[in-house]
């Protein structure tokens, strides 16, 4: 019989029935090595789990938050809070989630589950609740024959720090949190407790921010998703849980990670609201930022980066990207980067990052090239083009609008048709879904006629762009496979004064002086021309990586 199990003996606490849960919070209830959380009605409870738990096939679901269905027992070997002598276990119900992951510890293999309606933790029992200290003390003298009445000893909780929410932060939040070897155990405690305040003041919600926590060390891990928890209470429980690793300071490889696997609607990202990834470093990152920043800002993404005891100057010879704070973030503007001293005494620094962190108007990197442009498509219709390579020119106009973010408060397309006269196929706010615009586009009917540029560059802007009002940059891509009977330089230097940015693209007779004439500084990036229609596919890679070069520098 272990230790625990005869404690509860003395105090006539253990029954036949293991499993028969009661109403005190504070008593040790003994539970079966398979007993499941589900099966615990109350959402926090200490039970005690017997010994030799792991000669049983235990059916585990997640790692450091659990799934309900999982064996209590199992999930606390697993997480290292008792041994193969069993013990008690603090278990805390939480909501339910997606995306438990799977992992190896302590002799346990957990399992990976898509998603489940109710979640656990569970917490380490340093010594057995006040209560059961004070009964089993009582018991004893009685046994011995001391007529002393037992004690019932409380402990006073100070009061919980209190914290001024900020009130409108809608934004989805990813935290990279230190946990190299150069942190150490206690340090990422202390980060941990920074990061507690931090969300509690960021009031995590359903309408306000969401949050999902990264570890970096020498491979990156998600601790959980956006979705995961969705009030503050629920996520500061499970920052507390969130286990130290150790390894190298690969923030790179975590910027990348989180980048790559956690920005995705499956984890709950939001449309329309800006992504953050914070990064805390204690010290400087092993190994390279730059090219890791250059992909989140690529995809949309505000990096802020928060240093902590930045390095020494005697130190600056072992770091091996020196500015790698100017490096790694959004924009080099100093508001995208935060340093404190040390771990200590950071209560005063939470609501400055806080506010920087709601700051949704400075958000710079939540726009690119691809979620954030107008993309004006001038099609010839012309008698020498035909109708078979009228469609070989929508397929690279398709294969073009393919590689942007086409939605209502995303980037838009928008096709006029041009012979003499001018068709408008359709306008920015006719298709403002991806797929309706794709194929709209795709089902544009071949007009036939002369060819007259100039008057439908003028047409486009009045029609087109004039007309549309909004922030994103606006690029018009000319397609042609003749001589104009107009004036073309003219009216696409208009264009240009509207801030129309011109890509021309001609095939077979299409006059190379025209082509030029019409395109925007420098030609030799927004001209591109072939002898045939078949060589249109070559150039949708350049004129895409174009686009997003022209809307960077614009930015």
């Amino acid at each position: 019989m272990s230790m625990w199990f005869a404690v509860l003996h003395v105090l006539g606490i253990l029954s036949l029935t293991c499993c028969t849960f009661g109403s005190d919070l504070n008593v040790p209830t003994p539970i079966s090595c398979g007993t499941r959380a589900v099966d615990i009605p109350d959402t926090r409870k200490i039970v005690l789990c017997p010994a030799n738990c792991t000669l049983w096939s235990l059916s585990v679901f997640g790692s450091g938050v659990y799934a309900s269905v999982s064996s209590i027992c199992g999930a606390a070997i697993h997480r290292g809070i008792i041994s193969l002598s069993g013990g008690p276990v603090e278990v805390h119900g939480l909501q339910g989630r997606t995306n438990y992951l799977s992992s190896y510890a302590h002799g346990i293999q957990s399992q990976s589950l898509s998603q489940w309606s109710s979640s656990f933790t569970v917490a380490r029992i340093i010594s057995l609740p006040l209560e059961v200290s004070s009964q089993t003390s009582s018991s004893a003298t009685v046994a011995s024959g001391a007529a002393k009445k037992p004690v019932k000893k409380t402990v006073k909780k100070p009061p919980p720090p209190t914290t001024t929410a900020i009130k409108d932060c809608p934004v989805d939040m990813a935290l990279l949190l230190d946990s190299s070897y150069n942190i150490g155990q206690r340090r990422f405690n202390l980060q941990k407790s920074f990061v507690s305040k931090l969300v509690a003041m960021l009031k995590v919600g359903t309408p306000g921010p969401h949050v999902g926590v990264v570890q970096t060390s020498e491979a990156p891990r998600t601790e959980f998703y956006l979705s995961n928890y969705t009030t503050a209470k629920d996520l500061t429980f499970a920052i507390k849980e969130i286990p130290y690793i150790g390894g190298n300071t690969n923030s790179g490889k975590a910027i990348l990670h989180t980048v790559r696997t956690f920005f995705n609607p499956d984890f709950g990202v939001r449309r329309g609201y800006p992504r953050i990834i914070v990064v805390f470093v204690d010290g400087w990152p092993s190994d390279n930022v730059e090219e890791a920043a250059i992909l989140a800002r690529e995809s949309g993404i505000n990096i802020f980066f928060v240093s902590v005891a930045k390095p020494a100057p005697e130190e600056m010879s072992l770091v091996s990207e020196q500015d790698f704070m100017r490096k790694a973030v959004c924009k080099d503007n100093e508001f995208f980067t935060f340093s404190m001293p040390n771990w200590f005494g950071t209560n005063k620094f939470v609501k400055s990052l806080a506010h920087k962190l709601c700051s949704i108007d400075q958000m710079v990197c939540s726009k690119t090239c691809y979620n954030s442009v107008n993309l004006g498509f001038l099609i010839d219709g012309s008698s020498s083009v035909g109708d078979g390579n009228f469609r070989l020119v929508l397929d690279l106009l398709h294969s073009i609008a393919h590689n942007f973010d086409i939605s209502d408060i995303g980037s838009r397309i928008g096709a006029i048709q041009f012979t003499y006269d001018q068709r408008m196929e359709f306008n920015f706010n006719e298709h403002t879904t991806k797929d309706n615009a794709l194929r709209a586009l795709q089902s544009i009917p071949y007009m036939s006629g002369g060819t007259a540029t100039g008057d439908a560059i003028n047409y486009a802007v009045q029609s087109l762009f004039k007309p549309h009002t909004g922030s994103n940059k606006n690029f018009l891509i000319i397609i042609t496979d003749g001589q104009s009977y107009d004036d073309v330089r003219g009216p696409a230097m208009a264009a240009q004064r509207e801030g129309i940015t011109v890509y021309t693209v001609g095939v077979a007779w299409a006059p190379m002086e025209d082509l030029k004439a019409m395109a925007s500084e420098p030609k030799e990036s927004h001209v591109f021309f072939t002898r045939e229609f078949t060589g249109l596919g070559q150039f949708q890679q350049p004129i895409v990586r174009g686009i997003c070069r022209d809307f960077t520098e614009f930015n």
